[in-house]
């Protein structure tokens, strides 16, 4: 397959904003070889032998779900810490994702932030009255539906950079929400409310099954210590909380802190 092919493909999955990877080899044999890696369906091309397809495909998927770009070196068949060939991986990752649960004051604003950043968006609430275009027209997409069922539909998509914000109080809601959220990849999941809000969340998230491990990925109260009041103020402590966990820099997170979340 020629790299026009490949470049064609390449021009298609980005303008349908589908994860794709390009491996080019730009050292060694081959050099100038190209393999289009895809999460689903076959990859098109190749770097010269079956077996440094195998890890060079196995890599790009991984530098794909991170969101990543870099240079890897192998072996001519692929072998591992051998500088033979050097490969080139290039991710054209889809937007990352952000889920927010609840159609209330605060989601707008937060919704408005998450776009700046380059999230795709979708509000989900079950109370169509309150969960419509007109509301959050930042929004990418507007579902009515509980979150449960819209995690059922979405949540193989969810990998690590994105995020799952439950701003709900509600144990109708965010109980089903938290709890589907747990069963996918997802990066990041922030659940909102006071300190007595979160103690009594997390009963009931016990009595519906969840584990230390799944109480360690939760960040509740949701986001950063910085004094937020707002519904702005909120929304940027929620995504400074999103890059910290993202980049490993340190700061302060509510969850990690006593006290009121208010002065």
């Amino acid at each position: 397959m020629g790299s026009g092919t490949i470049y064609e493909s390449l021009r298609t999955a980005v303008a349908a904003e589908e994860p794709v990877a390009l491996a080019t080899v730009i050292e060694g044999p081959g050099r100038g070889a190209k393999l289009l890696v895809r999460p689903a369906g076959p990859s098109e091309g190749t770097m010269g032998n079956d077996d440094l397809d195998r890890v060079v495909a196995r890599d790009a998927l991984g530098e794909l779900a991170a969101g990543r770009s870099g240079i890897r070196h192998y072996g001519e068949h692929g072998e591992a810490r051998e500088g033979v060939v050097s490969v080139f991986i290039e991710s054209f990752a889809a937007p990352p994702r952000m889920l927010i649960f609840g159609a209330v004051d605060f989601t707008a604003a937060l919704a408005r932030v998450a776009k700046i950043l380059g999230y795709r968006v979708t509000v989900c609430d079950a109370r169509e009255v309150f969960a419509t275009p007109a509301r959050f027209p930042m929004a990418d997409e507007v579902v009515v539906d509980w979150p449960d069922r819209l995690l059922d539909r979405v949540g193989s998509e969810l990998g690590p950079r994105d995020a799952v914000c439950v701003l709900t109080h509600d144990a109708k809601f965010d109980v089903p929400a938290v709890t589907a959220a747990l069963a996918t990849e997802v990066g990041y999941i922030g659940v909102m409310g006071s300190r007595r809000t979160h103690d009594d969340r997390t009963k009931r998230l016990a009595e519906a099954g969840v584990d230390q491990a799944g109480f360690d990925r939760l960040l509740s109260p949701i986001g950063l210590d910085i004094g937020a009041r707002t519904p702005e103020e909120t929304a940027v402590s929620i995504v400074a909380e999103i890059i910290g966990r993202r980049t490993g820099r340190g700061a302060r997170a509510l969850r990690d802190v006593d006290g009121p979340i208010h002065d």
